[in-house]
């Protein structure tokens, strides 16, 4: 008897079993149909929608536009092209970018402008790779110190994008005369005094090329833009007027939700030059009221650039207490002579602008790279004029300072 219902209890476990396990087969079966399905699903709406930007990329070229698509780059950038348009595109396709500089940050800068595909780049920079260059500084393969940090970047920088014609110069940015710059569509300046980013943003101003620049030191970084006159467009949404039969159903807000037309807006930007941004009187009442609204990020970028000016070079970690005495001594020096009180700035900023934080130069790089996009297509506002980001608070603030 025993026997009999030990076997009873093993039939059913083992029908069970069994039944679980067609279940789980069944189960697994019709998951790997569901994903296979998906998958064809993104395929063909992949193959759907390049086909589609290789159709708009023809059609551009047979209607003359500016700096027509290949189907090799329609299928390259359709995601672009789906994002800003074909016209935006187009335009960064015609555009010539100088970028000086080719430390951390720029090569941030570099990296999300050869994606982005713009025609060329031309990186320049004299200098020697350092050490503290291999910190931050991803398209410097091992191995390159004391070679020229452009030559040194330029087959990494090649990699990221062979659509993008990309050169390096060793020359310095002082010795270029002003026709060289005329040669670009935009000009960014890192790593230089402020002598230089006054004399080159006035030679860019002057001939219509648009002009950026930025710096990254320790936990602060900026960017700068002058555009000049800028004109963009901006896209506008608003509801679209349904008809009285379409209110007259049940479902009819939610109608009014769905219907939407949107619209391109254009509008015109006037920058104003760096030197106009830094010649602000402080002391006048207006610009006392100014001061209340304006960021400590603005003073402490005119001590940092006096610095480098003064000693030609950046605060450096081997002589951490001599720089951090002479910070304190130029903060002084610097705020005295715009006015303002040295209490402005904390003593304990000198901690926090040593070297270049590989996270900062991400931060900043990834909007100037935007902020260059933008200019270029011509698409959407741009930011007017500084953008200022503290990485010890972890945010950013855009700052509008000019004469007027």
């Amino acid at each position: 008897m025993l026997s009999l219902v030990l076997g009873c209890s093993i039939s059913r476990l083992s029908l069970n079993w069994l039944r679980r396990k067609q279940f789980r087969a069944s189960v697994h079966s019709a998951r790997a149909a569901s994903s296979g399905m998906l998958r064809a699903a993104s395929r063909a709406m992949l193959a759907a929608g390049r086909a589609k930007a290789k159709a708009k990329a023809k059609a551009g070229e047979g209607e003359g536009g500016r700096g027509g698509l290949s189907e090799e780059e329609a299928a390259q950038y359709d995601r672009q092209i789906r994002l800003w348009g074909l016209e935006a595109q187009k335009r960064l396709r015609a555009s010539r970018v100088l970028l000086v500089g080719l430390r951390g940050l720029g090569a941030e800068v570099a990296k999300n402008l050869i994606l982005a595909g713009v025609k060329a780049v031309t990186l320049l920079d004299p200098q020697q790779v350092s050490p503290e260059d291999t910190q931050t500084q991803f398209l410097i393969p091992l191995g390159s110190v004391g070679k020229n940090r452009a030559e040194a970047s330029l087959a990494r920088a090649r990699d990221l994008n062979p659509m993008v014609d990309v050169k390096a110069d060793q020359e310095s940015v002082e010795r270029k005369p002003e026709e060289f710059f005329t040669r670009f569509d935009v000009v960014c300046v890192t790593c230089c005094s402020q002598e230089v980013l006054l004399k080159v943003d006035q030679i860019c101003h002057k001939n219509g090329v648009k002009f950026f620049a930025g710096d990254v030191f320790g936990y602060h970084g900026y960017m700068f833009a002058d555009l000049g006159g800028h004109e963009f467009v901006e896209e506008k949404t608003k509801p679209a007027k349904t008809s009285q039969s379409m209110e007259d159903r049940p479902d009819a807000k939610k109608a009014k939700l769905d219907f939407v037309e949107t619209t391109m807006v254009k509008k015109r930007m006037t920058f104003c030059l760096l030197k106009e941004a830094f010649g602000i009187t402080w002391s006048t009442e207006k610009g006392q009221a100014a001061l209340k609204r304006t960021t400590p990020d603005y003073f402490l970028l005119r001590v940092l650039l006096k610095f480098r000016t003064e000693k030609g070079r950046d605060p450096a970690l081997q002589a951490c207490v001599e720089d951090a005495e002479t910070l304190l001594q130029t903060r002084r020096g610097v705020l005295a002579s715009l006015g303002v009180g040295a209490d402005l700035i904390p003593d304990n900023f000198t901690s926090c602008c040593f070297s270049e934080m590989a996270s900062v130069c991400a931060v900043v790089g990834g909007v100037l790279g935007q902020e260059i996009v933008k200019a270029l297509s011509q698409r959407d506002a741009p930011l007017n004029n500084f953008f200022f980001f503290d990485g010890l608070k972890g945010n950013g603030i855009v700052e509008c300072l000019a004469p007027s």
